[in-house]
């Protein structure tokens, strides 16, 4: 059974009507698009009267879709940021390594040039592990010792000049005495002039002094003065401190004058333990005939000018191993 309004409502033609005549429509208008393009014009000024309306529609898809793409732009920009500060801590970290490197590279050619100028029997290369416990006894400990044959009483220098004196050694470290101890006595000559004198270690400020030497002596600033040799236990020739400070009084016998080690006695890392105790036995024995027993000249210094005047010829002292007043032991 057919249901259909009544006929009081019937307007127009039916449903199926109408929607045959818009299909034969639809379909004569796409065949006279495609053939003739006769619909481009009617296309175009719909196109740009629905534009506004198109862009005003497409606002929130736009503004949905740059905003994650912010958020994933920040996410990765600041994960790379973190990467490349990580590996600029870590290149600045290898650079500073390199540079180090490189320095203690240089101060160790430095002081092996130095031992291979000096005249000893050998020079033992060490590295300084730790300092003393008592900070008023300016002390060192090296990290060879005994088995190394590091013996007490051997000299110990660095790059620039001389930096102390073994004066306890053990089997696998040793202690040295550094010259601004107030137990170290060096035997020094001015190398201006010559001038013998003995530098006397434990002053404040880890200066030096040169004890009784008359108020008129031939001592100036800046003079350099040198190990003489003279005690048989520091090699002849070696830098160990410069005149900062002389002070004359009228009034008494003796000059004040002070002195600063050359040696970087807090500095450095690696020193050279110097063993000069076969030199020294050595020397002690007696000439045979017919030959000259007069001193061998003095080698080069790392650091001397040529100008360097020799001392006077002295008597060999006894063996080092004797010898107290160099580290007041």
């Amino acid at each position: 059974m057919e249901y259909t309004p009544p006929p009081l409502f019937k307007q127009g033609p039916s449903a199926r009507v109408r929607l045959v005549f818009f299909v034969v429509l639809s379909v004569g208008l796409l065949f006279i698009d495609a053939r003739f393009a006769a619909m481009e014009t009617v296309r175009k000024v719909i196109g740009t009267v629905l534009y506004p309306v198109q862009t005003i529609a497409s606002l929130p898809v736009e503004w949905a879709r740059a905003g994650i793409d912010y958020v994933t732009t920040l996410d990765s920009l600041q994960s790379e940021n973190q990467e490349l500060i990580r590996t600029q801590i870590q290149d600045k970290q290898k650079l500073h390594e390199l540079d180090t490197l490189k320095l203690e590279n240089e101060k160790l050619r430095k002081l092996m040039n130095v031992g291979n100028t000096l005249r000893v029997k050998r020079s033992i290369l060490s590295e300084i592990v730790s300092d003393a416990r008592d900070p008023f006894s300016r002390k060192i400990i090296i990290g060879k010792g005994l088995i190394q044959g590091i013996k007490e009483g051997m000299p110990v220098i660095d790059e620039l000049g001389l930096l102390g004196q073994v004066t306890r050694a053990f089997p696998s470290r040793a202690e040295v005495s550094l010259i601004t101890d107030k137990e170290q006595i060096i035997p020094v000559e001015n190398l201006r002039n010559g001038i013998r004198s003995v530098a006397y270690g434990g002053l404040d400020g880890g200066l030096l002094e040169l004890r009784f030497m008359a108020a008129n002596a031939d001592i100036e600033n800046n003079d350099l003065l040198v190990t003489s040799g003279l005690d048989g236990v520091y090699p002849r020739g070696i830098p160990v401190a410069r005149v900062i400070r002389v002070e004359r009084n009228s009034r008494y016998a003796f000059a004040s004058i002070f002195c600063e080690p050359i040696a970087g006695v807090e500095r450095h890392r690696f020193v050279l333990v110097l063993d000069t105790f076969m030199d020294v036995q050595n020397s002690t024995e007696p000439a045979p005939p017919n030959q000259d027993t007069s001193p061998s000249p003095a080698p080069a210094t790392p650091i001397a000018p040529a100008q360097q005047q020799a001392a006077p010829p002295v008597a060999a002292p006894a063996a080092p191993a004797t010898n107290r007043g160099t580290n007041g032991n």
